[in-house]
Formats: C-alpha cells, sequence, structure tokens
C-alpha cells in the first residue's frame, strides 16, 4: 500500500470488540484480574492502555519500526530515550539542536555523568572527529532547528555504527510520510508529536520507534519505570489527527514552497532558509533522503524593527510557540523555541534577534502573502 493508504489502515483503526470504526478511548487506570497465578495483558494503564497502545503501534508503522512509545510530551520523549545512556558516556549532537534538548543535555543529564560535544552536522568529517572512545549516541535533528541544515542521515548513522554507537533522530518536521530515518540506518526516531502528528495544536505529545526489538525492550523499560506516558484521552487525539496527516503535509508543503519563493525574492529578507529552495547547501542531500522539504521555513529579515512588525502585526499566523496545526504559526526562535540557549550559544549558531520561523498552515497562501507582503514592506 502507499504512504497515505497506511495512514488510514493501519491494522488498528477497527476495533475488534464491536467493529466501531474510532478505537475506543480507555479511560481507566487499571485492570480486574482473574487468577493470582496468571494476569491479564493488561494490569496497570502506566504501563499498557489499549488506546495509547494503538497509537504506539500506529506511529511505529508509519516509521517502519518494530515498537513505538507513546509520552507525555516530545521532551519527555527524549529524555527518557536520553536515559538509555549512563555516566560516563559521549554523545556527538547537532549544534543547532532544538533549545529543550539542548537545555536538557546542558542542564540535566551533564550533572548525570553524560557529556555532549555539539558539531555542524553537515559535515561528516566534523561528525567524526567529534567521536570518543566513550561516544555512544549521534544525536541529529534534519532538518534542524531553527536553520533548517541538513545531515546526510545514511552516512552519519554507518558511521556511528562503525564505531558502536547508536543514532537519534528528531524527525519532527518531516514526520514518517516525508522522511524516514529507520530506512537509512538510525536506529531511534523522535518526534513531538505535538507538532504534525496530532497536527491541531491540541494535545501535548511524543514518541520514540525504534527498529531493534533489544532496543525496543530497554526503551519500554525506561517508559514504565520513568513513567512519561500519555494519556488514553491525548492518545485518540493523535490517532484521529494521523488520519489527515498526508493531506495536511501536502497543502502545507504546497504553501510553503510559495511562501518560501516569495521571500526569497524580497530585498528586506536577508536569507532564507528552507530545503526546498535549489541554492539550500543541503537541497540534493535533502532530496535523496525524504520525499519532500516540509511545511517549516524559517528567514532573516533587514531589522529588528522589520522583524517586530512582522510578528506583531500578523493576524494569518498566530505569533505563537510550537509549529505543525492547521493553523500557520510564526514564532521567534531567539525568545521562543531556543530561549533556554544562553544568548552567545545562539549568535555561535546562527539565531539572531531577525531570524523568524514560519509553520505554514492550511490556509490559503496567497492571503497569507498579502498579508506578510503588506507587514514587512509597509
Amino acid at each position: 500500500m502507499k504512504f497515505g493508504t497506511r495512514i488510514i489502515h493501519t491494522g488498528r483503526e477497527i476495533d475488534p470488540t464491536t467493529g466501531a470504526l474510532s478505537v475506543p478511548i480507555y479511560q481507566t487506570s487499571t485492570y480486574r484480574q482473574e487468577s493470582v497465578d496468571h494476569f491479564g495483558k493488561y494490569d496497570y494503564a502506566r504501563s499498557d492502555n489499549p488506546t495509547r497502545e494503538a497509537l504506539e503501534e500506529t506511529v511505529a508503522q508509519l516509521e517502519n519500526g518494530t515498537r513505538g512509545f507513546a509520552f507525555a510530551s516530545g521532551m519527555a520523549a527524549i529524555s527518557s530515550t536520553l536515559l538509555l545512556f549512563s555516566p560516563g558516556d559521549h554523545l556527538v549532537v547537532c549544534e543547532d539542536v532544538y533549545g529543550g534538548t539542548f537545555r536538557a543535555l546542558t542542564q540535566l543529564f551533564s550533572r548525570l555523568g553524560v557529556e555532549s560535544t555539539f558539531v555542524d552536522a553537515t559535515d561528516t568529517a566534523a561528525i567524526e572527529a567529534a567521536f570518543r572512545p566513550n561516544t555512544k549516541g549521534l544525536y541529529l535533528e534534519t532538518p534542524s532547528n531553527p536553520l533548517m541544515k541538513i545531515t546526510d542521515l545514511a552516512a552519519a548513522a554507518r558511521l556511528a555504527r562503525e564505531r558502536g554507537a547508536i543514532t537519534l533522530v528528531d524527525n519532527t518536521f518531516m514526520t514518517p510520510y516525508l522522511q524516514r530515518p529507520l530506512d537509512l540506518g538510525c536506529d531511534v526516531v523522535l518526534h513531538s508529536g505535538t507538532k504534525f502528528l496530532n497536527g491541531h495544536s491540541d494535545v501535548v505529545c511524543g514518541f520514540a520507534v525504534v527498529r531493534d526489538p533489544e532496543l525496543g525492550q530497554r526503551i519500554r523499560f525506561i517508559q514504565n519505570a520513568f513513567g512519561a506516558i500519555l494519556g488514553p484521552q491525548d492518545s485518540w487525539l493523535v490517532l484521529r489527527g494521523i488520519k489527515t496527516l498526508r493531506v495536511r503535509m501536502e497543502e502545507s508543503q504546497a504553501g510553503a514552497v510559495k511562501i518560501a519563493n516569495w521571500l526569497a525574492g524580497e530585498k528586506r529578507v536577508s536569507r532564507v532558509f528552507y530545503p526546498g529552495l535549489p541554492d539550500h547547501p543541503g537541497h540534493d542531500i535533502h532530496g535523496r533522503q525524504s520525499s519532500g522539504p516540509g511545511a517549516v521555513l524559517s528567514f532573516t529579515l533587514d531589522t529588528v524593527e522589520t522583524t517586530r512588525r512582522l510578528l506583531e502585526g500578523m493576524r494569518l499566523a498566530a505569533f505563537a510557540v510550537s509549529l505543525g496545526g492547521v493553523e500557520s504559526i510564526i514564532s521567534y526562535p531567539a525568545r521562543m523555541s531556543h530561549a533556554a540557549m544562553p544568548p552567545a550559544e545562539r549568535a555561535a549558531r546562527g539565531i539572531g534577534d531577525t531570524l523568524v520561523r514560519l509553520s505554514v498552515g492550511l490556509e490559503d497562501a496567497d492571503d497569507l502573502l498579502a498579508e506578510m507582503d503588506r507587514l514587512i514592506n509597509g
């Protein structure tokens, strides 16, 4: 089946008990057992819940993985998965990683004895040079947040595997519809499901997906022991959101392509970061490993005053944290997604005070362009 069909026909779309076309919400904390000697499949909802299980199996299937795990937020998924590592372990991390991930690595996991080295992951040689004898993991985003840098996933994963390390990839921007890192040799795929997977700005959730069953058992243990699981109501909402993933991504991506090309010709726009543009440094690599450029782009404007006018004046795009909703969302990375990163670190990565990130929603792109033109050009 093609991917758009698989989104609808996951094998868990029909309730086996009643034939309902919507998986029931099992709003329960525990389950009655019939025997002291033989417990049923479900015993306590932190460990297992049928609604969450349906969602986890759906996301795993879409990523071509064997196991999926749903968490209470994207950062819960990331932080729980990082518990795979132990004191004395070292990680190589892409330098313009999401600010919340940077904060967790530098302020939490560093206290647990897990070290991180941040590198320009567009350069495979730089990744290789950062490896140490105790390097156990390679953590990547591609496209990265917010500068849309592209990493060659197959080459990076191969390098890590040859050195006995696992590769973790945050695939939030692309979703499994556009990019499947497990197929490229990566070991763990992570998502802030709050974004495109759910797609309606009404749930906070996260996912980890693996192909290797043994690695899945390790994450399963962490998920159950640490307990940052997704509840059944939110699981049901994400199951509903995933059903429209293909049509949402196609429409939003088409709008993003149109807007990126328009921005590239504007005199008040200094630079546009979008892998769908032919002059993007990672355009060719992204084209090999993904089936589209996605619906998120970022750009720098000529002055802070122009930036403020655009951010505060937009009405068709919400000036807000997050991305991936049916509505367009315009964000200010320096004060939002990367506020947790010290100013010097932001500056070193090119995340300045005139950088804007736009997640294109389902509005008509011409309406968004008209409003942006009025605000940027006066």
